[in-house]
Parts: C-alpha cells; sequence; structure tokens
C-alpha cells in the first residue's frame, strides 16, 4: 500500500484497536493462479513473541480455502472514509480529495485441521459479536446442530509478518484547514462524522504530545 509518512500510523495498540473494530476484512489470495478475494470477520489473536494471528473460517463450497495452505495472503481491512471538498479548505488552489483509513495485513496461511479446533473457533467468534449486543445469544457448541455446520465449513489461521496502516485524514494540512475539515465532516453526520472523529482525536493527540 502506498503509503507517505504523514499517513502512516504504526502505534500498534492504534493499530489493534482498529482492527478489532472494523473486524470485517477482505481476503485476498490466489487460485489457480488468479486473484482472489472473500469478505470474512477476521479475528485479531495477539501473542507473546510474535506478530499475532488473524483467525476466520469461510464456507467449504468457497474454492478459496483448497489452495489457502502456507500461501502467502493479504487481509484488507477498511474503517470510515469521506469526500473531501476543497471548499472547506478556504483556498483558492485546492483540489478534492478524500480522507480514510485502513490497515493491510501480510501473512502465511494455515488450515485448521482439528474439529475442535475449528469448534472453538466459531464458539469464539460468536462470543466476540454477541458481547457487542445488549442481550447475547449464546452457541451451544455441543448441540448436534452444530456438528452439522462444522462439516460445511474451513476454519484457517493467518501468522501475521507484517502490517501497514494508513490513516489519511488531513495531516497534511495546517491545523485550522484540518479543524475546518472535520467539523464540516461531523456536520455530514454518519460515516463522514466518524472520519471526523478520527481527526479530532488525532489532533488531540497530537496537540497533548507537543
Amino acid at each position: 500500500m502506498y503509503i507517505p509518512p504523514p499517513f502512516a500510523e504504526t502505534d500498534q495498540p492504534t493499530i489493534e484497536a482498529f482492527l478489532r473494530q472494523h473486524s470485517f476484512g477482505l481476503l485476498v489470495s490466489t487460485v489457480e493462479g488468479v486473484p482472489f478475494a472473500s469478505h470474512l470477520p477476521l479475528l485479531l489473536e495477539t501473542a507473546a513473541q510474535t506478530k499475532g494471528f488473524l483467525l476466520g473460517h469461510m464456507a467449504r463450497a468457497n474454492p478459496q480455502w483448497q489452495a489457502l495452505a502456507c500461501q502467502a495472503v493479504l487481509a484488507i481491512f477498511a474503517g470510515p472514509h469521506a469526500y473531501v471538498s476543497p471548499s472547506w479548505y478556504e483556498d483558492q488552489q485546492v483540489v478534492p480529495t478524500w480522507n480514510y483509513a485502513a490497515v493491510h495485513v501480510y501473512g502465511t496461511a494455515q488450515i485448521v485441521d482439528s474439529r475442535e479446533a475449528l469448534r472453538q473457533l466459531v464458539e469464539r467468534t460468536v462470543q466476540v459479536y454477541e458481547s457487542m449486543l445488549p442481550a447475547p445469544w449464546q452457541l451451544d457448541a455441543r448441540a448436534s446442530y452444530v456438528d452439522g455446520l462444522l462439516d460445511q465449513i474451513v476454519g484457517f489461521r493467518i501468522a501475521i509478518e507484517r502490517v501497514e496502516a494508513k490513516f489519511k485524514l488531513s495531516q497534511n494540512q495546517p491545523l485550522a484547514r484540518q479543524q475546518r475539515v472535520a467539523q464540516a465532516l461531523a456536520e455530514q453526520g454518519g460515516e463522514a462524522a466518524a472520519v471526523a472523529a478520527l481527526m479530532s482525536q488525532r489532533m488531540h493527540k497530537k496537540g497533548s504530545d507537543s
């Protein structure tokens, strides 16, 4: 991923928080020599003395898993994004742009061969996403119907080798201009407001560090 220095994010806790918050990723590999991608929830697992792992599963009918073992793969995670109008800059010699946050994770994939490990992976996935709900649903991992479901999926584990994080949030602009852009985005609401929140966090952190 092309990352100009002002937009590079290297803070590990920030990257890990992003991966957990935006965990629905795009897994890219090759199938018969051709790029192939699947949209999947991917869970970050941190581990001592390693760069961590991504855990996931896909339908057994999906051909991607058949060539996944030991293959170098790329997982792409996208955060909020929004169009930035030059009218917010209050300057004539400017052009439109786009603000966004994204993380690319590179690693080597391994298939989860153990049925018990696959069961635990599914159970953990359910727990992670249900924990966000006011009345979490619980999966009975030993129920007979779960065995049937496990037959229809394939689990995998990606050993993380390299992470690229790009938070393009107008950091290359003067502070006053960043503030105007953030205010304009916040007024739009929705995803634009989420970008504004990221910008505000960045400006606040920079102000605290100076």
